[in-house]
């Protein structure tokens, strides 16, 4: 048994300029000889969506490896972990191979962080291991536990890049913050909800993301489902190549998160990283 020692810790604010309404995220800079219980443990008793663990890179070309755990358990892929490690470690002293991106390892495989000129950071989206239309029958278990009719419904799809993500697309972001689901009804699910602004707003669409498969009612900012959404929607031409989204204000944040489509039809998904806290966690 690793006897406790106490290891660097920040907790980051994502996907907002305010202070204190984004998404936070815990990162542990220095996760190496901790057992998987040990951070599940942490997961579940900082109560977050999500808590993550920096770790020595094992794959070629990877400036660290992050493990990401929900408060049920582990993930292979999360959007706001992803860049608020990213600004912990460079935060934290890290030193990428290259000086415009981070390579990130994790179990979905390496994930590039951009650094911008102004050092926004920005990931380029994974490829989804799931995706086109959902069935009936969970179109329909959805479609009952927001309460509404499946007429009401524009379309949908799956856009899984590891969390299990599926989406349904409302007419206007009014519904969607109108929505009052009863997660009992879908109580595995990893779903999420879109709709779209008034022309000329400052966002494009409205976002909510519910997550009970992963002990996560409603999560204050996405950036996995949004990186499928992206794809979806910009491939499809349903949106532009570049367009923001809202989320959180159902649960008081004020979360903005950037799509950007290259030609070549790589996604990446931006947003603001700040460090809120920082010391050092005994584990």
């Amino acid at each position: 048994m690793t006897m406790p020692r106490a290891r660097s810790f920040m907790q980051v604010d994502v996907f907002s300029t305010l202070p204190f309404r984004g998404n936070p995220v815990a990162v542990v800079l220095d996760g190496t000889d901790l057992a998987d219980e040990d951070m599940q443990g942490l997961a579940r008793w900082t109560n977050l969506s999500e808590t993550t663990f920096v770790l020595p890179p094992t794959a070629e070309g990877a400036d660290y490896r992050l493990r990401i755990f929900t408060p049920q358990g582990e993930l292979p892929f999360a959007g706001h972990p992803t860049l608020g490690s990213a600004r912990a470690w460079l935060d934290g002293g890290g030193e990428a191979r290259h000086a415009d991106r981070i390579v990130q390892e994790c179990a979905a495989g390496l994930v590039t962080v951009r650094r911008s000129e102004e050092d926004t950071l920005s990931f380029a989206a994974p490829p989804r291991v799931r995706d086109g239309a959902l069935d009936d029958v969970y179109l329909e278990q959805i479609v009952a536990a927001f309460g509404i009719t499946r007429e009401r419904v524009l379309a949908h799809q799956w856009v899984d890049n590891g969390p299990g993500w599926a989406v349904v697309q409302l007419a206007t972001a009014e519904e969607v913050l109108a929505l009052e689901p009863d997660l009992s009804l879908i109580p595995t699910a990893m779903v999420g909800a879109i709709g779209a602004h008034p022309e000329g707003s400052e966002h494009r669409f409205e976002m909510r993301t519910f997550a009970p498969g992963a002990g996560v009612p409603e999560d204050p900012a996405c950036g996995s489902m949004n990186a499928g959404v992206g794809q979806w929607l910009t491939a499809t031409g349903a949106a532009p190549s570049t367009y923001r989204v809202s989320q959180g204000a159902r649960l008081g944040r004020a979360a903005t998160i950037g799509i950007d489509a290259d030609p070549d039809g790589t996604v990446w998904v931006s947003g603001a990283a700040t460090v809120r806290i920082r010391g050092r966690i005994t584990l």
